[in-house]
């Protein structure tokens, strides 16, 4: 697999770099970010992927969550996929919640998303094994994140692999898309009007069936002005009756945006760097 460098830059002592490769599972070339820590020029180091939201690219978070000081710190790598496939040829949709940077994690089985987008066997499987083979990370260290739909693909991802994600957090996620206006719109143009289809990529549903093994750490804006479609009080009910080990914290005053994710990234990143070890 040939991997283009775009850009490398030093950060906190350690590489940021963006890069490009040809996706086998999309048939586009995509672009993602790796953050090295200084300790990866001594071996390698514990993983941290942080999926983005609506509208994001892999910029989004590399630029504005402020991660890589407390990553470096820390001794883990950061990874910022990019949120769908793009290029001529990929479909899209007028709306910022459908097509185009929004590909909602998931592998699309309807026209005209299913030959592109197709990116939960892009995150789980290839991505993975790209990273895994170009830079000194630890396969057996890896822990998930997302912010709002990069939440919701962080949360279903982990619990459908828990014995590949050694930690999960999220911010603000999409917490029960299919009993919101938000999820039903996308999974039904991603993958059909069978409920039965959407419920594994429901973080509520999928958390009163299965759960996850380890602690869950969740953070929540209390003023986000998109409570009413995240319902996270959904998923708070469903740890609660699950009596799933972890933190949901409503946070007061903070709404949606990377001002919100920039004041408690550092809780995050530390919160997996001591359960990544």
């Amino acid at each position: 697999m040939t991997i283009e460098t775009l850009s490398e830059n030093r950060s906190f002592g350690g590489t940021q770099g963006v890069y490009r490769h040809r996706s086998q599972s999309t048939g586009t070339d995509m672009t993602f970010a790796v953050y090295l820590p200084p300790d990866a020029d001594g071996g390698t180091v514990p993983v941290l992927w942080y999926l983005s939201g609506l509208t994001c690219t892999h910029e989004n978070a590399m630029t504005k969550a402020g991660a890589q000081q407390w990553a470096a710190e820390s001794g883990i790598a950061l990874i910022f996929p990019d949120t769908s496939p793009r290029g001529e040829g990929v479909a899209d949709d007028p709306a910022y919640d459908l097509g185009q940077g929004a590909g909602f994690y998931v592998n699309a089985t309807q026209d005209p998303w299913r030959p592109h987008f197709r990116m939960w066997d892009y995150i789980v499987d290839e991505l993975p094994g790209v990273v895994f083979d170009a830079f000194p990370l630890d396969p057996e260290a890896q822990g998930i994140t997302g912010h709002s739909m990069g939440g919701h693909g962080a949360l279903t991802i982990a619990m459908t692999h828990p014995d590949r994600y050694r930690s999960v957090s999220a911010f603000s996620p999409i917490a029960n898309p299919t009993e919101s206006d938000w999820g039903r719109k996308q999974f039904s143009a991603y993958l059909g009007d069978d409920a039965a289809a959407w419920r594994p990529h429901d973080s509520s549903l999928l958390m009163l069936d299965r759960g996850y093994p380890g602690e869950v750490l969740i953070d929540q804006g209390a003023s986000d002005q998109f409570l009413d479609l995240l319902k996270p009080e959904t998923l708070a009910g469903a740890m609660t009756r699950r009596r799933q080990p972890g933190w949901f914290r409503m946070q007061p005053g903070y709404d949606h945006s990377y001002f919100f994710v920039q004041s408690f990234i550092g809780d995050h990143v530390l919160w997996h760097a001591e359960r990544l070890g």
